[in-house]
């Protein structure tokens, strides 16, 4: 009996990333001098991590009024970076000093002090793993026990590898991630680094409220309860909390 080989090859086409605008729910204070670098929402109340040497803090904040309830400021010459809540402990990153802290969320004392290579930008989890960008196109991806790197995801949109990756956040199984200098948000899959879809959130602060240098978007929060999502940048006097609204 004779067998005939055929070779085949199958080519798949993965699906081009979705493509989404925004309607604007509700408008709230934020504190125009704090050059936000990390944000999330937690049992009522925002938590954001600010930068710029001698000007970086952790914060409590009120969301309805932008009061400032608790601060911490960091020593120089630590410019901070992203932050996460992570077991009641709050995680902080720096730039360029390639130093952490752990600090206990409802004090904000100061528990220790951790290490890694490279610059720290980025924070988020999903309750068992820790995401963290570093402005290349990789998210290091850690043990929350131990802060090691047990693997790297490269974010690619189809073949482009997607850079400037800065604040994250975790939403409904996916990565947030805002693209530096860009008033682009990335939706990433945590699995592979594949772009899901972009976020244009053009216009959304007037240009009038954007007089400082450096006043980029920067800064995602999720209420995962009420299934609501917060944006604003750095020197932002405004939070906007926004629904996603697909492109035609």
């Amino acid at each position: 009996m004779a067998f005939l080989c055929v070779s085949v090859s199958l080519w798949f086409i993965l699906p081009a990333a979705a493509q989404y605008s925004y309607r604007v729910v509700k408008t709230y204070p934020h504190d125009r001098t704090a050059f936000t670098q990390g944000l999330e929402y937690r049992d009522g109340f925002l938590y954001e991590g600010t930068g710029l040497t001698g000007r970086s803090s952790l914060r409590k904040v009120e969301l309805a009024t932008g009061r400032v309830i608790q601060r911490y400021d960091l020593p120089q010459p630590f410019f901070g970076e992203g932050i996460t809540v992570v077991n009641q402990q709050i995680l902080e990153l720096t730039w360029q000093s390639q130093t952490g802290f752990i600090y206990d969320k409802s004090s904000f004392r100061v528990l220790r002090s951790f290490n890694y290579p490279g610059e720290g930008w980025g924070l988020t989890n999903d309750g068992k793993l820790i995401y963290m960008s570093d402005g290349t196109a990789d998210i290091r991806v850690w043990d929350p026990a131990t802060l090691k790197e047990v693997r790297r995801i490269t974010v690619k949109d189809g073949s482009t590898p997607i850079t400037q990756l800065n604040e994250l956040e975790w939403v409904r199984g996916e990565i947030y991630a805002n693209v530096w200098q860009t008033d682009r948000i990335a939706r990433i899959s945590p699995a592979d680094g594949r772009v899901l879809g972009w976020i244009d959130l053009s216009g959304i602060l007037p240009k009038s409220d954007a007089v400082e240098a450096g006043a980029v978007l920067n800064g995602i929060a999720y209420d995962a309860a009420a299934d609501r999502l917060f944006v604003t940048g750095k020197l932002w006097p405004k939070i906007f909390e926004i629904k996603l609204v697909p492109k035609r």
